[in-house]
């Protein structure tokens, strides 16, 4: 994901918040902003066959500047809406993990939405665990929402 990316990064970003069910954000940030929250090294994007036109992506931010936590970060994954079912949050996911792993990452987290059914059925087909439910976090749309909190640890780093 570069610059030139920033875009449909963020055109599909704010489709998936106007969904409703994947963030609690309900605005898409600016590019400056979205850049400046997540790690370069793991942010990468899903394009068509052609290779121009920006199908989804993933990114990570760190969870802590502790340095303990150095290993441990949160991701996001999104794809455009009329690309949905056709495996590229997975490729994407996959893609991440073999980044993080390649860097010496050892836990991928991230909070779903209970409603997200799509969403938790990926992250466990791609080595997710559930941990627990964050009950009544935050407000949402003027109501409580929980959320679920999904890690993956690494079986080759740590």
């Amino acid at each position: 994901m570069t610059a030139a990316d920033a875009a449909r990064v963020l055109a599909i970003y704010k489709a998936g918040l106007d969904g409703g069910d994947a963030s609690f954000e309900t605005v898409a940030p600016t590019w400056a902003a979205f850049d400046a929250a997540r790690l370069p090294a793991h942010r990468l994007v899903a394009v068509n066959d052609d290779a121009d036109t920006v199908l989804g992506w993933v990114a990570v931010s760190p969870t802590s500047t502790r340095p303990v936590y150095a290993g441990v970060v949160e991701h996001s994954v999104y794809v455009d809406p009329a690309a949905r079912g056709r495996g590229i949050a997975r490729l994407l996911l996959d893609a991440l993990i073999a980044s993080t792993e390649a860097a010496g990452i050892w836990t991928i987290q991230s909070g779903v939405f209970p409603e997200n059914a799509a969403s938790l059925a990926l992250h466990t087909r791609a080595g997710f665990r559930v941990v627990g439910v964050r009950e009544r976090v935050g407000r949402h749309h003027g109501r409580w929402r929980d959320v679920v909190f999904l890690e993956r640890r690494s079986a080759v780093v740590g």
